[in-house]
């Protein structure tokens, strides 16, 4: 079944956030989506903002979820605060009141001011206003009396009427604070309000008594009796779990990659799903971890997306997937998810908000395993002779790729996979070049690695981590295979990017489709079988050439982005010489004895 798409277009080519609304809350809105404007005609940029709108809606659907239906003591706790919080309201008021000696000094004042002259008979106006001051502290205590009286018999009116306007706003207050489900209108709101005017009846008539000297009133409405709420874990004001991850991923104190930042907000959402939206930060402890890291061995691999588990928590998908029997999360995942979230409480403990990170020592063993290998010159040579290199039957859809036709892809598809295998450069770094990136320095061509900051940048690139940011050369077979002419057709052509047709998915990841087609493609070819090849076999395989050509590993890292980044000088990539023959010697060296790839060399006249 096609999965529904969150990102549309309408005419005049504005992008549109499409927001499903879960089939559990659909009684919650007026209709089933919602259409929001991403307020561009960029795709790349449409898809970047997407992913920030939808988990703005995310943490919506997750407070309503986090709200309960309304029971018989919420609604006796209603009546009760109400009774109290009108008896407090009165009390703070006439202990405002003027006492009888600020009245007697207001009056001697008064006096004075006639006696020196200051008001005179002649003068109206200010003999008017010299006596208002006196005339409100006098009559204050009486004002205030006949306002309640005014407000009592409004209340007694409302009562019979069935108006619910004169205690809206107590109503809205009390569902807000006790995160309670009740709608407007209902039957239920009316009977809340209900009894709050009943309360507050009770309340203003103790207050009258209180005018009199007399005490020791009691309710005898029997509704309005002493009623406590359970205990509610509820944050204070902008400091729930999302909101300060907010701060943090402003923050950004390891300066992280983007990429990163939103996969991180995506698994601490899923931590939040496990504990509730309003649960404090405060309260983030090793049983709350435990817990949620118990969940997630057993938490379903892309739940979000799988269609039996819509509208659901992670306590409900993993009971759910008791049924459905999807496969489960891998160890290296669950610790992704404890680290994600590990991150953010190091910045918790930091800032004050926790004593401890609750994290430590809740990692899984790590499977030793290695996880993806280089390729073998004889699976290379099935690769790039297959039709995705040298012909395939369409270059629309990747079904198509692995059947022999005319069609020659020479985009991203192509050069990505051929500049990994001589540079070892990770794919999103290749794909997201600027044709500025890719220049001769001192005689020699270089990519320069790079990240930009300004979001309002449609072309925003992103690297993993600060050591990511280098130049690399140019090795010679990439020239020899023809990258230089691409270049220069893309130049010619108006392109501002190496590769115009690389784009993002909805997290932001750049060309992690083609990455996942990729290894689909690999097993139509018979080169894999489950785990173990990849797109990153090239960078995983330009690592040992450079093992065989007789260099340790400290040597070339920072070629790779290992390193810190440090030789780079004089702004972006401009190296002095010396270094960059450093480099130059690194890169040259990468050589697979037995590749053949003249093939794919270009005929030129």
């Amino acid at each position: 079944m096609t999965r529904r798409s969150n990102l549309i277009r309408r005419e005049g080519g504005t992008y549109y956030a499409r927001i499903y609304v879960p089939a559990d809350l659909k009684d919650h809105f007026p209709s089933e989506d919602k259409k929001m404007s991403l307020r561009t005609k960029d795709e790349t940029v449409a898809k970047r903002r997407l992913n920030s709108e939808l988990e703005k809606w995310d943490s919506l659907f997750e407070e309503i979820r986090s709200r309960r239906e309304v029971t018989r003591n919420d609604k006796a706790v209603a009546v009760w605060e109400h009774y109290e919080a009108t008896l407090r309201k009165y009390e703070q008021k006439q202990r405002t009141m003027p006492t009888p000696e600020q009245i007697d000094t207001e009056l001697q004042q008064l006096y004075r001011q006639i006696d020196m002259g200051e008001i005179t008979s002649d003068d109206f106006f200010g003999m008017i206003n010299a006596y208002t001051n006196y005339e409100l502290m006098l009559r204050a205590r009486t004002d205030d009396a006949n306002l309640r009286a005014r407000r009592l018999v409004l209340l007694k009116k409302a009562l019979t009427s069935g108006d619910s306007k004169p205690v809206a706003a107590a109503a809205r207050d009390f569902v807000s604070r006790h995160r309670i489900l009740v709608d407007e209108g209902s039957d239920e709101h009316r009977e809340l309000c209900s009894l709050l005017i009943r309360a507050e009846i009770e309340a203003l008539q103790r207050t009258t008594e209180r005018d009199n000297g007399d005490f020791t009133g009691v309710p005898k409405d029997p509704i309005v009796k002493p009623a406590t709420a359970p205990a509610r874990q509820v944050a204070a004001p902008g400091e729930t779990i999302m909101e300060l991850f907010d701060v943090y991923a402003k923050e950004n104190p390891r300066s992280i990659a983007a990429d990163t930042i939103s996969q991180a907000r995506r698994d601490i959402g899923i931590f939040v799903q496990h504990v509730g939206a309003t649960y404090p930060v405060a309260k983030i402890d090793k049983k709350a971890v435990r817990e949620w890291k118990a969940l997630l061995m057993l938490y379903p691999v892309k739940a979000t997306e799988t269609k039996a588990f819509t509208g659901m928590k992670i306590s409900q998908i993993v009971e759910h997937n008791k049924t459905v029997g999807k496969p489960v999360l891998t160890s290296r995942t669950v610790n992704r998810y404890l680290s994600s979230l590990g991150a953010f409480c190091s910045w918790l403990v930091a800032h004050g908000y926790i004593d401890a990170n609750p994290t430590d020592g809740m990692s899984l063993a790590k499977d030793k395993r290695k996880k993806v290998f280089p390729f073998t010159v004889e699976q290379m040579n099935i690769l790039f002779k297959s039709p995705l290199f040298t012909g395939c039957k369409s270059d629309e859809a990747p079904r198509f790729w692995n059947q022999p036709g005319t069609a020659r892809i020479r985009d991203h598809r192509y050069w990505v996979p051929l500049i990994m295998l001589y540079s070892g450069a990770r794919p999103a770094e290749i794909a997201q070049l600027a044709v500025n990136d890719v220049r001769k320095e001192h005689e020699t061509w270089i990519m320069d690695i790079t990240e930009t900051t300004d979001d309002s940048d449609e072309d925003l690139k992103s690297i993993k981590t600060l050591g990511s940011r280098r130049v690399v050369p140019i090795h010679p077979e990439l020239v020899r295979l023809g990258f230089l002419d691409y270049l220069d057709e893309t130049m010619k052509a108006g392109h501002t990017r190496v590769f115009p047709l690389a784009t993002r998915n909805v997290r932001g990841q750049m060309i992690a489709d083609f990455s996942r087609e990729f290894g689909r493609y690999l097993t139509k070819l018979g080169l894999k079988r489950g785990r173990g090849i990849s797109l990153y076999s090239f960078r995983h395989g330009a690592v040992d050439a450079l093992r065989r050509a007789g260099y340790l590993d400290d040597q070339f890292n920072f070629i790779f982005g290992h390193g810190s980044g440090n030789l780079v000088t004089r702004g972006y990539g401009v190296l002095v010489q010396g270094m960059l023959a450093q480099r130059v010697e690194l890169v040259s060296a990468i050589d697979y004895t037995g590749l053949e790839l003249g093939h794919l060399v270009p005929a030129r006249a």
